[in-house]
């Protein structure tokens, strides 16, 4: 039995009534209070970030933060979308293009798909327009907007609710798949969607809202309402729902981000409570865990932009070829987990396009330079850092 076949889900189906009451779901608050209040203290902390560095800086965690979620929340689904597309569309919407920060100006253009892409997820994050409110039309519109280019060998709607077929996750052989969940049949999904649009735009009063994220995560999904794109659009819900949380339409960190480097958890907790009962308290203490470990990851970007203002500010009279403050670049802003044990002579070739001779050249220029520390180990293949640290005597 699927959570939303439990009686509890709907105790009006059947009964010839309208229901818009919401899923009997329980949690235990109390095994939750201490998660609860240690996301509060990061929410202020990072929030608070932004009163405190430079107005760039704030630009710049914004940026990266966005260009983390559009990466993450199609590798999660398994689609790989290209770093420099997604890096220009986010510049470009953003009106940064021509910022001082926005160096690698050989990124390819935004591509119809991460334009698209951008665009939703920015507009997942307001909560102005009658306390950012959601309807049908406007999920519909989400899940349009994933498929600004609509694969050619596959027939799914695109900007509707899914037919009438069956919808179920499933994985293995075509021959013998494992089916790990059913979502309710189409003749219900009106209904379930609409009374889920209307508890998440009426809240109870007494609703913390950073549970309320983590159900409507994981009531949306559960309902599955597109025929492809419904985990995309689920998180763009609950990032709306964390942006009314915290009364901003600016995001620094990214929970897509962090979901993706759980995403076997992801799955297995979703599958877990959803042949569960309507006791949901294990998924909200799983959600809260990885939203805590966004936070973080968004106090470390904070970090790390000022790490590299800093940087350049001491490095504003170095003279340094155009490929090295590419490399120099892609190292401070740290977007891909490639460079955690530094760069090596290869690496460096790659991102330069220059011979072994040249990459082994300027990456002696750069440590003479003091852009560069050598990491322990040496070996075959020495390996450097960025220098952040300050050279100076204060």
């Amino acid at each position: 039995m699927y959570i939303w076949q439990q009686p509890e889900w709907n105790p009006l189906r059947g009964k010839g009534q309208s229901n818009s009451l919401p899923p009997a779901f329980i949690w235990q608050i109390a095994e939750l209070q201490t998660q609860l209040n240690k996301i509060r203290l990061l929410q202020g902390r990072l929030l608070g970030q932004s009163d405190l560095v430079m107005p760039d800086a704030d630009q710049q965690a914004h940026m990266d933060a966005l260009i983390q979620s559009a990466l993450k929340t199609s590798e999660i689904e398994g689609e790989i979308l290209n770093l420099g597309s997604v890096r220009s569309s986010v510049a470009r919407k953003l009106g940064l293009e021509n910022a001082g920060f926005v160096t690698d100006l050989k990124d390819p253009p935004g591509t119809p798909q991460t334009k698209a892409l951008v665009n939703l997820l920015l507009e997942a994050t307001q909560v102005s327009g009658e306390g950012g409110q959601i309807t049908q039309h406007t999920l519909c519109q989400w899940q349009a907007a994933l498929f600004a280019e609509p694969p050619l060998l596959s027939e799914i709607r695109i900007g509707e609710l899914r037919g009438q077929h069956p919808m179920q996750v499933v994985s293995g052989r075509v021959d013998r798949p494992i089916v790990h969940f059913e979502a309710p049949p189409r003749e219900q999904l009106d209904q379930e969607l609409e009374r889920f649009i209307h508890w998440f735009n009426h809240p109870p009063d007494e609703l913390d809202l950073l549970l309320r994220a983590g159900i409507a995560h994981l009531w949306l999904i559960t309902l599955h309402p597109f025929d492809d794109g419904n985990g995309r659009v689920c998180r763009a819900v609950t990032d709306r729902a964390l942006a009314q949380a915290e009364r901003s339409s600016i995001r620094f960190y990214s929970l897509s981000a962090a979901i993706m480097a759980r995403r076997n958890e992801y799955y297995d907790q979703q599958e877990r409570t959803q042949k569960g009962d309507l006791d949901i308290t294990p998924w909200l203490s799983w959600f809260l865990f990885v939203l805590e470990d966004a936070l973080n990851q968004g106090l470390a970007r904070f970090q790390r932009v000022v790490d590299k203002t800093r940087f350049w500010q001491r490095h504003s009279q170095t003279v340094l070829s155009e490929r090295q403050i590419k490399v120099l670049n892609r190292l401070l802003d740290g977007l891909g987990e490639e460079f955690q044990q530094g760069i090596n002579a290869s690496k460096y070739m790659s991102l330069a396009k220059v011979s072994k001779a040249t990459a082994t050249r300027e990456l002696t220029d750069l440590l003479q330079k003091q852009c560069l520390i050598k990491l322990a180990g040496g070996g075959r293949s020495t390996r450097y850092m960025v220098n952040v640290a300050s050279t100076d005597n204060g």
